[in-house]
């Protein structure tokens, strides 16, 4: 589990620096990056900023593995105007926006999204990082945002985020026993009935992956 803000500065910085398209371009010292992440949160943290942190760093929390080159966090369009120092650069959709922080990439789930709002008030704890604590979305409340997106990363042929999102699921799956059925059920109150069974079917498929990973670790085991 991650143990401080330095951690999370470390997992951002390194998505941006050891990506090859970024080294042309790189604006900051990768130092930068660190002193970013703690100033953000220690900023949202004064301000009484209502958020919690969702996407890669989160997942992170709960398993290994994960490379993030960006902070998601879950904010309500009237908390995200009292952080004028979060300049945004873009917003396609009355849920989405990608704003900037020293550098520092922040997406942005608007609290506007009622599926978005339900992590917020229902799927999240605090978590101590050294002098402060973070708010983060639960293993429950990732996994209702990661199969939530499914269905339209499908239709956008988004062939790489796809992968990156059941891989997650997968992740998060293996490692923690959740209530699939019950996971559900809720979110067949935010999408249609098409993409509820779409999801289903991806569900389905991920747990006969891990399946066949637990056989296969049972045969090497045994022979």
């Amino acid at each position: 589990m991650l143990k401080d803000l330095t951690e999370v500065g470390q997992i951002v910085q390194n998505g941006v620096v050891f990506n090859p398209r970024n080294w042309e371009t790189l604006a900051m010292e990768s130092g930068s990056l660190l002193q970013a992440v703690d100033n953000l949160f220690m900023l949202l943290e004064s301000r009484n900023i209502d958020y919690v942190l969702v996407g890669g760093v989160a997942i992170l929390n709960y398993v290994e593995g994960r490379n993030t080159q960006d902070i998601d966090l879950i904010m309500a369009l009237s908390d995200l105007s009292k952080v004028p120092e979060i300049v945004i650069k873009q917003q396609t959709n009355p849920y989405f926006a990608r704003g900037e922080f020293e550098g520092l990439q922040i997406d942005i789930l608007l609290a506007k999204n009622p599926l978005f709002r339900l992590v917020q008030q229902n799927y999240a704890v605090k978590q101590s990082f050294l002098e402060r604590e973070i708010t983060i979305a639960t293993v429950e409340g990732l996994l209702l945002l990661k199969l939530y997106a499914l269905p339209s990363l499908y239709r956008q042929g988004d062939f790489v985020r796809v992968s990156v999102y059941e891989n997650d699921i997968a992740t998060l799956l293996y490692t923690y026993r959740s209530d699939m059925d019950r996971i559900l059920q809720i979110l067949s109150r935010y999408v249609s009935e098409g993409d509820i069974v779409s999801v289903g079917e991806i569900l389905d498929e991920i747990k006969r992956r891990i399946e066949r990973f637990k056989s296969g670790q049972e045969g090497d085991s045994g022979g």
